[in-house]
């Protein structure tokens, strides 16, 4: 599993306590996290924070409630685009807030830049952990998914980071917000590659309005999207390759009536094509049951070759891309992602899923919409 050290280059940064003497500052070691290269040090987030004491060498005392803090953000936070909003008064008044592509100075600022994603985006915000990080300091980690519904294709960006959140000891507030985007190595204040990150999210993608199997982003990086599936069942028989369609007429005919009761079931997206050996020649084709089914009210296939799984889900990481998906473009995406896999310490299964969510007679190849996906043994945010 990839922890925040793993973001890109890290070192053990010391946590210290900053004192003034004489005008000049000296920094005492009290002991090391880890934490990504190019997260500013916590003395210069807190400057601005705090009146530094003179001619005092010990750190200066505060009543601050980290513990308190951090059950607050697991509440609050989670209103972050919702009509409730998050809670300005435990802000101070010159927060500042910076993320790869924006910064404000002020919370009224802060607020504005919240409302103004709310009105363009319709954004779906998700809170994975909050914990102490610095004696003023919490780390959140959190997955943003929005939809920009003013482009008629209506794309969805995805980012996920994490949030070092510095607090005020002398007002008990937070006095600085500084996030870091999974998908970039650049979190300076103005990214260009954070910009090119953002627009390269809004290319064409056709997406039938259809219904999917759940799943949550769990990470966003430059080369994939880690996600957690819930259970879901499919009805599948044998194909020939990855890229195939052998088999698709089979599963597609016992959704729509072909089967023991004649029952027509609404169709799904995408049709899954998974091979469960390394060569990726042993191969199944599926599609997704809609969720409100389950295995004992399901009707019997008519065929012998055509089995009902219940998949129990899981992490898996995926990779997406436009234009037909041949079975050579399949299998080296399916080699790119294990490659990115394997050099981010993530373990994945044997073989891999093709998701093609497009009717190929009917989409422009451009504007597919195809996954590769693969299977992990596991995956934690911690």
């Amino acid at each position: 599993m990839a922890t925040a050290a793993q973001l890109s280059g890290h070192f053990n940064r010391p946590i210290i306590t900053a004192v003034r003497t004489d005008h000049r500052l000296h920094v005492t070691t009290t002991h090391y996290l880890p934490l990504p290269r190019r997260q500013r040090s916590l003395t210069s987030r807190l400057r601005h924070c705090m009146s530094l004491q003179v001619g005092n060498e010990t750190p200066p005392t505060s009543t601050v409630d980290m513990e308190q803090l951090v059950g607050f953000l697991y509440k609050d936070l989670p209103h972050l685009f919702d009509d409730q909003g998050i809670d300005p008064k435990a802000y101070d008044e010159r927060v500042k807030f910076r993320d790869p592509i924006t910064k404000h100075d002020t919370i009224s600022g802060y607020l504005f830049n919240i409302s103004l994603l709310k009105n363009l985006f319709t954004p779906d915000f998700r809170l994975h952990w909050a914990k102490q990080t610095g004696p003023y300091e919490i780390t959140t980690r959190w997955t943003m998914v929005m939809k920009f519904s003013l482009l008629p294709w209506k794309p969805e960006l995805v980012f996920t980071g994490l949030s070092i959140m510095a607090v005020n000891p002398e007002t008990k507030k937070f006095c600085s917000h500084l996030d870091l985007w999974d998908s970039i190595k650049n979190n300076d204040y103005f990214s260009f590659e954070g910009l090119v990150d953002v627009f390269k999210q809004l290319r064409v993608y056709k997406t039938p309005d259809l219904e999917t199997p759940k799943y949550q982003i769990l990470k966003r990086t430059a080369n994939y999207e880690v996600r957690k599936y819930e259970p879901f069942i499919v009805v599948e028989t044998n194909g020939d390759k990855l890229s195939g369609s052998s088999g698709f007429n089979n599963v597609a005919g016992y959704i729509f009536g072909k089967n023991a009761t004649m029952e027509k079931i609404p169709m799904t997206t995408p049709v899954f094509t998974q091979a469960t050996d390394p060569e990726l020649s042993s191969v199944s084709v599926q599609i997704v049951i809609p969720s409100g089914k389950d295995l004992s009210s399901l009707p019997m296939p008519n065929e012998e070759k055509i089995n009902l799984k219940k998949l129990e889900g899981g992490f898996a990481a995926a990779v997406k891309f436009s234009g037909k998906p041949t079975e050579d473009v399949v299998r080296e995406k399916e080699n790119e992602l294990r490659k990115s896999l394997s050099k981010d310490g993530l373990e994945a299964k044997t073989g891999c899923m093709l998701a093609r969510y497009n009717d190929p007679g009917r989409t422009w190849s451009f504007i597919m919409r195809n996954e590769v996906i693969i299977w992990l043994e596991e995956f934690s945010l911690d």
